[in-house]
């Protein structure tokens, strides 16, 4: 007989015999079945990754703020993954040597020069920081302030921001993507590749391992800068840029990836189709950019809202259908992805809230095929950054820390069977556990979810895994009630989480739930419960 025939017959008679009525007077429940004996889908050890938007070094000074111990000890912890350093800035960036400015402060420019592979020697000086955060926070306002106006102002970056950009990454364990700038364009309208060259002969004269894009959003070209490129002339110059590459003994295998197309509709999908069917072989995945909504008419709700949510599969699948029409075996990641565009919604995309949307791109995105997701941003201007202007985590940042320490690259399927829950409140992903960076042994899976709901929810596991112990990893907002959600403190398991110092992240340790208990997850919470025995053989 269908297992969950038998299910069924078994719950319909718990709930006249009051077993589970009496359960349901206290809080909703949930019941859940896993498949453990495949794997659904595999990302990238990488999934979860990083960028830094190019707007950092509109004022070069600002770049030494990515020598503060404090951000390299935070960008640590959500290694391994890639930092892309690119934006809407990149696309008005030009590699100028030996810069003819100095620096704002009464430090010699040589004494601050940085050796991009150097870790222990470029170090931010606890003076320089403490003034460059004030003078950062007054930036990060003006650069909001442009980009709302649809501003954009030519930016020349010197070596010395390259070479603290690469010691950054490479220091804190990340793996640098380096968006070149496409709108420098020949009389022809083709990209002209002189100052790119420029810039790789230097990062291959220092021997930075580095991967590289071409460009960000070429759908707004024409709006940013009046200059119009359709995708088959996109991927010319991928092509160009390609074959550069190839004649470089450092970057003859190095990585490309674009065209970084926001979301489709209207001629977006033209440029992706054309691209792909010029230049599909001289990538190696392709990206594109997702936001769910307005931040300058976003609300709480939309934030709650599953419809919202439910957005990201559809705009998904989209770009899936291409891909896979032209280019079938190519990698799809989202290189550029937060809450809400423009710069994220302020008071919503840095406060607790903001967990609901990050989390279940996460776990939709893993589970629909995509490769990377790349969060924009790790530290910059806007709202919707993981670390404040004071260098100090967000909520979303231990959320991050959290998936990268629990959650594996395999994907496992997981469905309700039952639930009193209405309207997709509550929201389910399977993995194998993360074994790279955790002492969790083999067979053990992470099960992680969001609770829109008010109420307390029970979640009931299958029969076959009902008997594993499990430790539960809860997220709340340090604040009682719906004003907790604009909260900037998240708690977990209950304790406040906070850095222990300017360089140690606290333990983010695990709460026991004893073997054939319901998992408990409260209302208006996200949660990862990591099953140590549910023996599971992909694992």
């Amino acid at each position: 007989m269908n297992p969950s025939l038998i299910f069924g017959y078994f719950l319909f008679q718990a709930l006249f015999t009051g077993a589970v009525q009496a359960l349901l007077d206290k809080e909703d429940l949930v019941i859940l079945d896993f498949d453990v004996h495949r794997v659904d889908n595999l990302v990238s050890e990488r999934f979860l990754s990083v960028t830094i938007d190019a707007s950092l070094v509109a004022e070069e000074k600002f770049m030494h703020l990515l020598g503060s111990p404090k951000l390299r000890a935070l960008a640590n912890a959500l290694s391994p993954a890639f930092l892309r350093f690119g934006g809407t800035t990149q696309d008005f960036m030009k590699f100028s040597p030996q810069s003819e400015y100095l620096l704002s402060w009464n430090n010699s420019r040589n004494s601050l020069r940085y050796q991009g592979h150097s870790c222990d020697t470029s170090e931010l000086p606890p003076l320089l920081e403490d003034k460059l955060k004030q003078e950062w926070a007054l930036q990060a306002q003006l650069l909001h302030q442009q980009e709302l106006q649809d501003k954009y102002k030519k930016v020349k970056f010197s070596e010395d921001a390259v070479d603290l950009l690469y010691s950054f990454a490479n220091c804190s364990g990340l793996d640098l993507i380096f968006g070149l700038n496409a709108l420098l364009r020949t009389p022809g309208n083709t990209w002209d590749s002189q100052n790119a060259e420029m810039l790789m002969n230097y990062c291959e004269s220092r021997r930075y391992i580095i991967s590289w894009e071409l460009g960000n959003e070429p759908n707004s070209y024409e709006k940013k800068a009046g200059i119009r490129v359709d995708g088959h002339q996109l991927g010319q110059d991928f092509l160009h840029l390609r074959s550069i590459l190839q004649e470089s003994k450092l970057y003859h295998s190095a990585g490309l990836y674009g065209p970084d197309v926001g979301q489709l509709r209207e001629h977006r999908k033209d440029i992706l189709t054309e691209f792909l069917e010029t230049a599909a072989d001289a990538i190696d995945a392709t990206t594109w950019h997702h936001y769910y909504v307005n931040g300058r008419d976003a609300t709480l709700k939309d934030f709650l809202d599953p419809q919202v949510l439910d957005t990201l599969a559809v705009k998904t699948n989209e770009v899936l259908e291409v891909v896979r029409s032209v280019s079938p075996e190519k990698k799809v990641w989202l290189g550029e992805t937060s809450s809400a565009y423009g710069g994220g919604a302020a008071g919503l995309s840095d406060t607790f809230v903001a967990g609901f949307m990050w989390l279940d791109k996460l776990g939709l995105a893993a589970q629909l095929g995509l490769n990377v997701v790349m969060r924009q941003v790790l530290i910059g201007s806007g709202s919707y950054h993981l670390v404040d202007n004071n260098l100090d985590p967000l909520p979303d940042y231990w959320l991050s820390v959290l998936y990268k320490r629990l959650v594996g690259p395999e994907v496992l399927k997981i469905e309700v069977l039952w639930t009193s829950v209405p309207q997709q409140l509550l929201r389910v992903y399977l993995h194998c556990t993360n074994r790279n960076s955790s002492s969790y042994r083999q067979g053990a899976v992470t099960l992680f979810a969001l609770n829109l709901s008010k109420r307390p929810i029970g979640i009931g596991l299958p029969a076959c895994i009902s008997n594993s112990s499990a430790e539960a990893f809860v997220l709340q907002s340090a604040e009682p009630g719906e004003e907790g959600l604009y909260s900037r403190v998240v708690e977990l398991n209950g304790a406040p989480l906070k850095m222990l110092d300017e360089r140690t992240l606290p333990p983010l340790s695990g709460a026991h739930v004893p073997p054939g208990e319901h998992l408990q997850m409260p209302g208006l919470s996200l949660a990862f419960y990591v099953l140590q025995q549910a023996r599971a053989a992909v694992c």
